[in-house]
């Protein structure tokens, strides 16, 4: 099958079978591109693609097989004993909710299958029925080549949302008939029935005081470390922000020689490279490599040359090359582990919407912290008063969000008390894209539950699932360099011990993450524990649109969007022409550029070729 030769781009995927003759015709397209491979105790194939030795560790015992991919500290024989314990599909949830670090886990129990990810969805699970059976895998577009499913203009459309949060709405699959688990189900596949959807997993109630829950963060971040680092002999890692800083040093305990990278920034007020430095003297044993400003590239740089292989688009593409000239620098000094702090914002500074939960049960503070960040932020007394009283289900929210997604986008003194970001869609889309976006929201309002019953815990939690999406496509990216990405604040764990702790101790307009600042005492030298500031390098876009000019300019050239009637091309092309008007957020092109990009890097792929419908059995080859 001529389709799947694209797979050659893709350094690390895996396709799930049922055991049954069913599946046998989805082996027999993958097995000619797939280099590992492990069978069910018939004989049938479970798992195969390519992915690297070390990353995956098989235990068995009775009917019972367990299977972990991705970055673990777990051996053969600790499964072994686990698959021991085990007679049916709920009784993995115990495991379940011991892993350390970010894994998916898969197991067979009695001819049954169980799949999951993990909870940000750093490492999501997609389905889809493939002839006569459900098949599951890491990336969207292995299933999509596998059914030859065809491009999902609406979800596409999505991702042309600023920002692309919405859930349930946002992460979705943009192909037809694939299908992605919600990051807190397991997905149960017995033979060639229907498969099932479990949830097994709920935010932990934050009643936690800062000193015990920076304890079990500290306990956590570490152990989330070390699971990397504990059979390494060389990592790197970023050390930029306070959050990558406790990574950092977390793992500059570890038995691995650690090579830290900071970029510099045009910004003047930019202090990374001052406050790794000083990290750097208090620790001693980290070999540090600052990356000059004029050597790092600039947003949209080399747009037009991108041959990387995703399964959606990605905003953070448009700033590929300054993510990835610490990743090709890292692997050229023999790194093959590079651990990041993505995901600390979500987790440690949190969302400001606790305040409106807050105010009814326990008002005093509530009130307190309210004048701190109206001051802070400068809100406007009337917009805060109109947001607290708002006191309706998150469905209706969904529903007024998509009356506004033309409105003017929210200025930078929004208050953040509401159940998320008011989408936005510019004004170089169609209405055909307005009404099949809003349409998507109205339908998916219907039935659409928060990810908590507390607003602000499930902003948090619908940032770390936006924000991990870059995070995983960021490890798509690297991992063509032959470079695995870690990023330990998305670890189940993780997260769980960070939104277990008090609001009111966590988020304060008092202090810049006090729960990281508590935890990671005598862990970060005492001189970078004072840091109050964070650079964010936004101030580099003007300048690399001005500099990259022509090739944005090219890019609206024949627009892939605007064949597909999603954009208006030539508004776009006449807006690249000067600067961005001040009234549109910084980073208004990043979606719509993602978007083309990612449609233009299909072209280098082959059309795909649907699996044959008709069952085709497959003879037991041992293992």
């Amino acid at each position: 099958m001529v389709g799947f030769s694209g797979l050659s781009a893709v350094p690390s995927w895996f396709v799930i079978l049922p055991d049954c003759d069913a599946a046998g015709p989805v082996y027999a397209v993958l097995r000619e591109h797939a280099g590992r491979e492990i069978r069910h105790f018939s004989g049938r194939p479970w798992l195969l693609g390519q992915w690297p030795q070390e990353a995956v560790t098989t235990g068995a015992a009775g009917d019972t097989r367990i299977t972990m991919i991705g970055q673990h500290a777990v051996t053969r024989d600790g499964l072994t004993e686990a698959a021991g314990l085990i007679r049916a599909i709920p009784d993995l949830d115990r495991l379940a909710a011991s892993l350390v670090g970010s894994s998916y886990l898969v197991a067979a129990v009695a001819g049954q299958i169980r799949v999951q990810g993990t909870v940000t969805g750093v490492r999501p699970v997609f389905h889809a029925r493939v002839g006569h059976v459900t098949v599951a895998a890491d990336r969207a577009d292995v299933l999509a080549e596998l059914i030859g499913a065809r491009l999902d203009e609406p979800r596409l459309a999505v991702h042309l949302l600023d920002p692309s949060v919405l859930s349930p709405i946002a992460g979705k699959p943009v192909w037809h008939g694939v299908t992605h688990l919600p990051t807190d189900h397991y997905l149960v596949i017995d033979g060639d029935r229907p498969p099932r959807s479990v949830r097994w997993w709920a935010p932990p109630e934050p009643v936690v005081p800062l000193a015990e829950g920076a304890v079990a963060l500290r306990e956590a971040l570490s152990a989330a470390v070390a699971a990397r680092t504990h059979d390494r002999r060389l990592a790197s890692c970023d050390l930029g922000g306070l959050d990558s800083t406790a990574v950092c040093c977390l793992a500059a305990r570890g038995p691995a020689k650690l090579v830290a990278y900071t970029a510099a920034h045009q910004d003047p007020l930019a202090d990374d490279v001052y406050w790794a430095g000083r990290t750097v003297a208090g620790l001693g044993n980290v070999e540090h490599h600052v990356i000059p400003e004029r050597e790092m590239p600039l947003t949209y740089h080399a747009m037009l040359d991108d041959e990387h292989r995703l399964d959606e688009p990605c905003s953070g593409g448009v700033d590929r090359e300054r993510w990835l000239v610490i990743a090709r620098r890292a692997v050229a000094r023999g790194s093959t582990l590079h651990l990041t702090g993505l995901g600390g914002d979500e987790l440690l500074y949190g969302s400001l919407a606790h305040l409106h939960t807050m105010l009814r049960t326990n008002p005093r503070v509530a009130v307190q912290h309210l004048r701190g960040f109206a001051t802070k932020y400068r809100w406007r007394p009337a917009d805060v008063l109109r947001q607290l009283a708002d006191r309706g289900p998150y469905h209706h929210w969904l529903d007024r969000a998509a009356d506004h997604l033309t409105a003017a986008p929210a200025g930078p003194n929004e208050p953040l008390l509401d159940w998320g970001f008011q989408p936005w869609l510019p004004p170089w889309v169609t209405p055909a894209t307005v009404d099949a976006v809003r349409g998507l929201i109205r339908a998916e309002a219907r039935s659409a539950q928060p990810l908590s019953a507390r607003r602000g815990q499930h902003r948090e939690l619908e940032g770390m699932r936006f924000v991990s999406r870059f995070a995983r496509q960021y490890g798509q990216m690297a991992g063509q360099l032959g470079l695995e990405v870690a990023a330990p604040y998305y670890d189940d764990r993780v997260i769980e011990a960070g939104l277990a702790v008090r609001p009111q101790d966590r988020i304060t307009p008092w202090r810049y993450k006090p729960l990281i600042l508590e935890a990671m005492r005598g862990i970060v030298p005492q001189d970078s524990l004072v840091r109050q500031t964070k650079a964010n390098g936004s101030c580099d876009e003007e300048t690399g649109m001005r500099r990259n000019r022509a090739d944005l300019l090219a890019l609206w050239e024949d627009s892939r969007l605007g064949r597909l009637g999603l954009v208006d091309a030539g508004a776009l092309r006449e807006l690249c022409t000067r600067p961005l008007p001040a009234h549109l957020p910084g980073g208004a092109l990043y979606p719509v550029v993602a978007c083309e990009m990612w449609l233009r890097s299909l072209e280098r792929s082959p059309v795909p070729s649907p699996v044959p419908t008709s069952p085709v059995p497959t003879s037991p080859v041992p293992s």
